[in-house]
C-alpha cells in the first residue's frame, strides 16, 4: 500500500497576532486526520522533535510543532534556547496563545477531523500540564516528563507566575504522563504528588514509570536514550491517542 506524507514549515498567527515559524507534517490523503501539537523540548526547536512530528504524520495525525523560542531570533536550537533561558524562559501565557493559534490553524484544515492532542517534552511537558489546565478545548493531553509542575517559590515569575499542580482544579483534558524513575526533574516524589492530586480531585489521567530510564530517555539522539522503555511508552502514547482522538 502506498504510503507518502509531506513535512515542511508553516506560518500563522500565534500570541497577541504574532506570526510564528511552526513545523508541520501531515500524511497524503483526504482524511479526516487527527492532529496533535507538539511542544519541543528546553533545548529548542530541533532536529529531534521534528522528527517527532514526522513520527506522528506516519502513525496518521496532523503533526504541528510551533516554535516556541522563534522570537528569540535567527540561530541555531542551542543559541536561541540559551537567550531564551537568560531571559527567564517562554512566558506561559504566550506559550498558552501559541498553542491556541496553532489549534486554529489546523481547524481550517480541509483535511482535519476536528479533534486536537498535545504531547511536550520536557519544559514542554510542564506546558502541556498547563495547557490541560487552560484550553479545554484540547482533547487529550500528553506529559512527558514534565519539570517544575511542583515549582519551588523561587521558580515563580513573571513569566511563568503560578506551580502548575495549583491549576489542577481547572483541568478539563485526559492526561497521559510517561516518566523515568531516574529523572531528578520530575523525581519519583514529585510524581506521586502530581499523580495524588489528579487522583484527589477526580480527574481523567493515566501514568506509567520506567524504572532504568532518566530524563529525555525518548531522545535517540542522547546518551540518556533508554530504547525498551522508550518503545512502551510510546505503545501507551499510541493508546491513549486512540482512545481520546479517533
Amino acid at each position: 500500500m502506498y504510503e507518502g506524507m509531506l513535512a515542511e514549515t508553516v506560518r500563522y498567527d500565534g500570541y497577541n497576532g504574532d506570526q510564528i515559524t511552526a513545523y508541520f507534517a501531515r500524511p497524503f490523503g483526504a482524511g479526516p486526520f487527527p492532529a496533535v501539537v507538539v511542544l519541543h523540548h528546553a533545548p529548542g526547536w530541533d532536529e529531534a522533535t521534528k522528527e517527532i512530528t514526522r513520527k506522528f504524520a506516519h502513525h496518521g495525525y496532523i503533526g504541528v510543532c510551533p516554535n516556541l523560542h522563534g522570537r528569540a531570533g535567527e540561530g541555531s536550537p542551542d543559541d536561541l534556547a540559551a537567550a531564551v533561558r537568560a531571559s527567564g524562559g517562554v512566558p506561559d501565557d504566550q506559550c498558552m496563545g501559541d498553542i491556541e493559534g496553532s489549534m486554529k490553524y489546523l481547524r481550517a484544515l480541509p483535511y482535519h477531523s476536528g479533534k486536537i492532542g498535545i504531547i511536550g517534552f520536557c519544559s514542554g511537558g510542564r506546558q502541556v500540564y498547563i495547557a490541560a489546565c487552560r484550553i479545554p478545548s484540547l482533547d487529550a493531553a500528553v506529559d512527558c516528563w514534565g519539570g517544575r509542575v511542583i515549582a519551588k517559590p523561587e521558580e515563580i515569575t513573571e513569566k511563568q507566575p503560578v506551580s502548575p499542580i495549583e491549576l489542577t482544579p481547572k483541568m478539563e483534558v485526559p492526561l497521559l504522563g510517561i516518566f523515568g524513575n531516574d529523572d531528578p526533574s520530575p523525581d519519583p516524589e514529585q510524581v506521586d504528588k502530581i499523580e495524588a492530586e489528579l487522583k484527589r480531585l477526580g480527574k481523567t489521567y493515566e501514568f506509567h514509570r520506567y524504572d532504568g530510564a532518566g530524563h529525555g530517555f525518548f531522545s535517540v539522539d542522547r546518551p540518556g536514550y533508554r530504547q525498551a522503555q522508550a518503545v512502551d511508552a510510546w505503545k501507551k502514547v499510541w493508546a491513549w491517542y486512540q482512545q481520546w482522538l479517533s
